[in-house]
């Protein structure tokens, strides 16, 4: 039997992650700012040398073109470590894919291939504070035409990089009080640079700072930009948004499946080295079923990832699948590192072990990209339509 294309470069992705990223972490995450700037740089140059930069970015734009499908399966072993995204050039590939479908030739040249490169890096403003981030369309920021500038104004918060950011693209209300609230809202490029982008504070998350890389509350004071750095057509802000989403939590599922496996394999030896009353942890009934349940929970939600992958990938907008696996992958991934902090017991709790940093991680996972409660009720909602009316209902077991 052939093997796939993507087991090569899956393995080599794997090893450059687990013999170069992994040794790095303590740099990364604990270092002088300094210190992890060059030693993020030497990772970033060392992938290049090894071919395995960019390699879901499309050829055209200066990446490596690698086929949806086959980089779905990579990205689970970049997941391993949070710092492999950047370090492999990965952490740029949906907001470089908007520039190259919907930016004006100008910002096209100068930000895109940049971006690919990882000389500049991006940046995202759609959350703010005053407003559930459930209901998007209550969005306060606004941006008005002068002529021939966009004048916005309002505050957004946990903007991910921004201190580092050479722009942030930004959601805010265009359309007037009676457009549909779905066309109301644009995206509009914003260089970090410009007069009246202000950045009020570094949001730690679960006690965490993440430097440059962190989640930034930022006040926009009467920002003017021109009217070429709108994103697509007026009013499809929430359209592109979809578009850039619905990819990006496939992305996000596999490398909860990267963080998973990791935690799993920490536990397992853990289990195979430590005694407790006279006997290995892995001969204890209760640590055996925390073993299968994690397996089993991993490949689960493996498959319901694979499966929503597949039908993206053959045309289909996959909001079901989607929606399943957003909430599925991040309990999935939440139970499974609890269970290993549980393993490790006090240890687990501190820096001796990645654990403690991928246990905040997997709680914020039930929370971005949309929290379970909406992805529930969409859902629900979208399957129980099929059924309305004497419908014809869902067959999960049909193709496409």
């Amino acid at each position: 039997m052939v093997a796939p294309n993507w087991v090569d470069m899956r393995a080599r992705v794997k090893a450059f992650v687990e013999e170069r990223v992994y040794p790095a972490e303590d740099v990364l995450d604990n270092g002088a700012p300094d210190a992890a700037r060059a030693k993020l740089a030497e990772l970033m140059a060392a992938a290049k040398a090894e071919g395995l930069w960019a390699l879901g970015h499309p050829v055209a734009i200066g990446g490596q073109g690698m086929p949806f499908l086959d980089y779905v399966h990579v990205n689970e072993v970049i997941g391993r470590s949070q710092h492999a995204m950047v370090a492999l050039g990965t952490h740029s590939l949906q907001d470089a894919l908007m520039l190259d479908r919907y930016a004006a030739p100008e910002w096209r040249e100068k930000y895109l291939l940049p971006l690919v490169a990882g000389t500049i890096f991006p940046s995202f403003a759609m959350t703010e504070p005053d407003v559930a981030s459930s209901d998007p369309t209550q969005l306060q920021t606004t941006a008005t035409l002068d002529g021939d500038h966009w004048v916005i104004r309002g505050r957004k918060w946990f903007t991910t990089g921004a201190a580092g950011a050479a722009y942030t693209t930004v959601m805010c209300r265009t359309e007037s009080g009676d457009a549909a609230p779905h066309a109301a809202f644009s995206m509009i490029v914003v260089p970090t640079d410009t007069p009246g982008y202000r950045i009020v504070r570094d949001t730690p998350v679960l006690g965490l700072h993440h430097g440059l890389s962190g989640h930034y509350e930022v006040a926009y004071d009467d920002v003017r930009v021109p009217a070429a750095n709108l994103l697509g057509p007026r009013g499809q802000g929430f359209a592109i948004a979809q578009m850039r989403l619905g990819p990006g939590r496939i992305f996000h599922c596999m490398r909860w499946l990267g963080q998973a496996q990791r935690a799993f394999d920490l536990m397992c030896r853990r289990l195979n080295e430590r005694w407790a009353g006279g006997e290995k942890l892995a001969d204890k009934q209760l640590m055996q079923q925390f073993v299968f349940d994690s397996a089993a929970e991993i490949q689960s939600a493996r498959l319901l990832t694979l499966d929503a992958a597949a039908k993206i990938d053959a045309g289909s907008d996959a909001r079901v699948e989607i929606g399943l696996i957003k909430v599925v992958g991040a309990k999935m991934l939440h139970n499974v590192v609890d269970r290993a902090v549980q393993v490790f017991g006090a240890k687990g709790l501190t820096p001796d072990t990645p654990l403690h940093i991928m246990y905040r991680h997997a709680r914020e996972a039930r929370i971005y990209d949309g929290p379970d409660e909406v992805h529930i009720t969409s859902v629900g909602k979208r399957l129980l339509r099929a059924y309305a009316g004497n419908g014809p209902g869902i067959d999960f077991g049909a193709a496409g």
